[in-house]
């Protein structure tokens, strides 16, 4: 078995064997899995692609300013490397892009298209679960370094595991700026639409799921056993996304079997909603001093440019 099937088979064990029971979310991002949040974001419902990707472009000049000539930019769970344009667009001769995602076969033919736009600068993908401390293959001493991580993707972690996170990306990238998409969205309407519906695709990503444990670990969960689930929650406000048995099931992971009833379900990932106070204080626990907020029109994306020092 390789190493990352060995940790998934691993978390796969500890998740299920749990109360609640659980599949982690970072294994979501297969090539199948990345492929279908790709097209989660180009869908109306599924709101902060569209919204972020009306307000960066806004701003990116003024984060280009701050940061200054020649810098390193690195983006934490890059993705299809479409939002980091706009700022490579706008940032004054950029030395280098190190993407950094979970899901290398895509993030490897997301470079290959990105690299053709920029051919003056260097482009390094890395691929790795930022839940994890990083030692990056680049050196960063030789200018300004600035982080980005778009999107929602801080949502994943509750407060104290986004503390924790971005103390690890302070440790990782040293003096420096971060760049970091936040969601305070809170009207449970929107949410509903946005994490349960999109025509179900993101039914099919978190099914995708099951689909992976079968190839990966033989874990021989039947598919059809299970339907898609967005819960909105209270203290501290969230949407969890979950499996839900339709009927009394089961997997085996290794030599371990696993039962589950009818109407028990899998928690399979988070989405916590900060709003951009609440974020700032997490930023001061982990490290960094906030630089400048930008919230969109509607109020339901903010950007956050932070300083470590």
């Amino acid at each position: 078995m390789i190493a990352d099937e060995a940790d998934f088979l691993r978390d796969a064990i500890a998740g299920l064997s749990g109360q609640p029971r659980a599949l982690p979310g970072k294994y979501l991002w297969d090539e199948t899995g990345s492929t279908l949040f790709d097209r989660i974001c180009s869908h109306p419902d599924y709101y902060p692609t569209h919204r972020e990707m009306a307000l960066l472009p806004a701003v990116a000049a003024e984060v280009a300013g701050r940061v200054g000539r020649g810098a390193t930019v690195v983006e934490y769970g890059s993705g299809a490397s479409r939002k980091i344009r706009a700022l490579l667009d706008v940032l004054e001769a950029p030395a280098r892009y190190v993407a950094l995602d979970i899901s290398w076969d895509f993030l490897v033919a997301a470079i290959r298209r990105l690299s053709a736009d920029y051919p003056a600068i260097a482009m390094r993908p890395v691929h790795a679960d930022y839940s994890q401390p990083i030692r990056l293959p680049v050196g960063l001493a030789d200018g300004p370094v600035l982080g980005f991580f778009p999107g929602t993707s801080i949502s994943n972690f509750a407060p104290d595991q986004a503390v924790a996170f971005m103390r690890r990306v302070r440790d990782t990238l040293g003096p420096s700026r971060f760049l970091i998409g936040v969601d305070p969205t809170r009207d449970p309407a929107r949410l509903a639409r946005a994490y349960g519906g999109c025509d179900g695709l993101m039914a099919a990503l978190h099914l995708n799921l099951l689909t992976r444990a079968n190839r990966d670990l033989a874990a021989g969960f039947d598919r059809d056993a299970f339907r898609h689930e967005a819960r909105v929650l209270e203290a501290p406000f969230r949407v969890e996304a979950h499996l839900v048995a339709t009927r009394d099931t089961a997997c085996r992971l290794g030599d371990r079997t696993f039962h589950l009833a009818a109407g028990e379900s899998l928690h399979t990932d988070n989405s916590f909603k900060y709003e951009p106070a609440a974020f700032q204080d997490i930023a001061r626990r982990a490290g960094w001093t906030p630089e400048a907020v930008w919230v969109d029109d509607a109020g339901t994306f903010s950007l956050h440019l932070l300083r470590g020092a």
